[in-house]
This record gives structure tokens, sequence and C-alpha cells, in this order.
């Protein structure tokens, strides 16, 4: 989907899955891969979609990006898009599922996450406790996370999806702060 910032978005089952209306979703991910800062990090990006994070993490001088992706669709959609990375000796895109593949991840072995899941409806698996366990397994101490959450359902349900991840990510071993359309984790 085009958008009036450049950067086009996708959709899944008519939701966008990056910001459009305020701000350029290239921008965006600029903001929040700068929360992590990943200069000569180890960056595992769980959900890469069409790859915005991992184009900031390359720029901002990660040493290497792991990025993963389930949908073919997507994969194929980032293969054409112009503003999408290339894989390459800093980036590796492997087409799977993150609550599969992360188990295959050694402990301790990534520097920061970047965790933008498609909404809780549609993938509530990767905002589930043993999910979050396995993101802080995988994490060195004082590992940074930024979680994409948004507030769906807030003012029609009263739901607080982020207090929920966030309830459920302190329980796992990290520090939590809100931090825009997200969290900010730090792991203990």
């Amino acid at each position: 989907m085009p958008t009036t910032w450049g950067a086009p978005t996708f959709e899944i089952d008519g939701i966008k899955m990056l910001p459009t209306a305020l701000v350029s979703p290239y921008a965006d991910a600029e903001r929040k891969v700068g929360l992590i800062a990943p200069r000569g990090k180890l960056i595992l990006d769980t959900c890469g979609g069409l790859g915005y994070f991992a184009a900031w993490c390359l720029q901002g001088g990660a040493q290497q990006v792991q990025s993963f992706e389930k949908n073919p669709d997507v994969i194929w959609l980032r293969s054409l898009n112009p503003w999408s990375p290339e894989a390459g000796p800093a980036l590796t895109l492997t087409p799977g599922d993150i609550t599969r593949e992360i188990a295959r991840i050694p402990a301790a072995s990534v520097d920061a996450i970047l965790h933008d899941p498609p909404r809780f409806g549609i993938a509530g698996e990767l905002y589930s406790q043993q999910f979050y366990d396995q993101l802080a397994r995988v994490i060195k101490r004082r590992g940074r996370m930024f979680h994409y959450t948004g507030s769906p359902n807030k003012l029609s349900s009263g739901r607080d999806l982020p207090d929920e991840a966030a309830s459920r990510l302190r329980r796992a071993g990290f520090v939590v702060t809100v931090n825009g359309d997200g969290l900010l984790a730090v792991r203990q």
C-alpha cells in the first residue's frame, strides 16, 4: 500500500501493519531502532515484515541482524520493495515462524531484540508468556528490546494490551517502560 511518505506499508486482513497517519513507517522504524542502540550488536528481529527495522539496524552499525518472517507473501513484498534491505553478510532473513525457530537460538546470544508482531487477534502466541520467556532466554543481561503493541480495543473494550504484555515481560525477567506505541524492555 502506498503512503504519502514514500515508504509503503501493507495490510493483513484489512489492518495496516505499519503506522502511516502521522509519520512515515520508515521514520517510525528509525525512532524505534534508536531505542535499542544497534551499533556493534547482534540483533534479533522477530517479525521482519518489510524490513524497515533491519534497514535502520544496518544503517546504525549493527554487527548482525537475524530477521525472521513466516508469511511468504510478506517476504515476496519485501523482495519488490525498494525500501526493504537485501540479505547479505550483516543481515539474514529466515523464512519461518519465530515461535518455533527461537528454540534454536542459543541462550544469551543476542544483544537486542525488535519485536513487531501482527495484532494479537491473529498472532496471540507472539504475546504469550511462553514466548516472552524464550525472548528472555536468548537476550543477554541488560539487553534492550522494543516491543510494538499499539493499543487495540482500548476504546471499544477497555482492554489494555500494553499493560498485559508488560506484566508478562516482567514475569520473564524484564524491566519494562511504555514508550510511544510500544514497550521498551531491559533484561535483568
